[in-house]
């Protein structure tokens, strides 16, 4: 009776013992992953620009490992999203090459105005539901800085705009001024789009239309549905970064879009292309 006792004490020991360690070995894969994802913003940045060791430590100017092209060579290979999107390794290789060049390397200025965000929030407008999308960038306030919002994208404003450029649109008459400009009233109040009758070159102020809609009361904030950060701060290139909420060491912060932008003209599409002004 005594040895059985003592053999079941001794399993029971035994089986607490593996449980423990197995329990350890997973606590310390969950902090490695932990350590390793890119949980906010500015530590992306850090990554991207070698402020940050291996472990996580921030480093500082002076320190010997500061801004090192060798650490930042590890670095930024895993601050791509490895998993969801199909980076080609040349589009990398080049990319890494600009970055990292010794003489005019590449770095990330949380201050500067080369990068913004985009907001897809949640709104209603006149007890509809309702998605847009907000540009927010950094501007100078004082001593610091703030965040503003620069510009914003809403099908249902766009939706209400329809210019017809055709040469047979609708236009008033160019003899209007002899009749007093009477010609006004078939323009302004049986014409559905009164954009007809603007400039050619004319482009609604949805900013102004956005805010107008705010302040009447017809436009009500629900909620964020996600947020990107938009990058042109290297030169001849652009990337974006989205948050990849997942387990895993590759996860957070992560590039999820990388394109090549040869020529100031293929920048200024991407960015109509971006703020939706197609």
């Amino acid at each position: 009776m005594n040895k059985l006792l003592i053999s079941l004490s001794f399993l029971a020991v035994f089986h607490s013992s593996v449980g423990q360690s197995r329990l350890t070995d997973d606590m310390k894969a969950t902090e490695a992953q932990l350590s390793a994802s890119n949980k906010q913003i500015n530590q992306f940045f850090r990554r991207f620009n070698g402020e940050e060791d291996g472990k996580g430590k921030r480093l500082f100017p002076g320190d010997k490992k500061y801004q090192d092209i060798s650490l930042r060579k590890k670095y930024i290979p895993n601050l791509f999203d490895q998993k969801t999107n199909s980076f080609s390794s040349d589009e990398i290789k080049k990319f890494l090459k600009k970055v990292l060049d010794k003489e005019r390397p590449s770095l990330l200025d949380f201050h500067n105005d080369d990068w913004f965000a985009e907001v897809n929030a949640d709104f209603l407008l006149n007890g509809k539901k309702t998605s847009g999308l907000l540009y927010l960038k950094l501007q100078k306030q004082g001593l610091g800085y703030e965040w503003i919002i620069e510009d914003v994208a809403f099908d249902v404003f766009q939706n209400q705009f329809d210019k017809d450029t055709s040469e047979s649109k609708r236009f008033m008459h160019p003899m209007s001024h002899e009749l007093g400009f009477m010609t006004l009233k078939k323009a302004l109040q049986d014409e559905d789009h009164t954009e007809q009758f603007t400039a050619r070159n004319y482009q609604p102020d949805f900013l102004t239309l956005f805010l107008y809609e705010l302040n009447q009361g017809n436009l009500t904030f629900q909620a964020v549905k996600n947020v990107k950060f938009h990058f042109f701060s290297v030169d001849g290139w652009y990337f974006s970064i989205a948050n990849f909420n997942r387990p895993g060491y590759n996860s957070g912060w992560l590039i999820s879009n990388l394109v090549a932008i040869p020529s100031e003209t293929m920048e200024k599409q991407l960015k109509d292309y971006i703020y939706n002004r197609n």
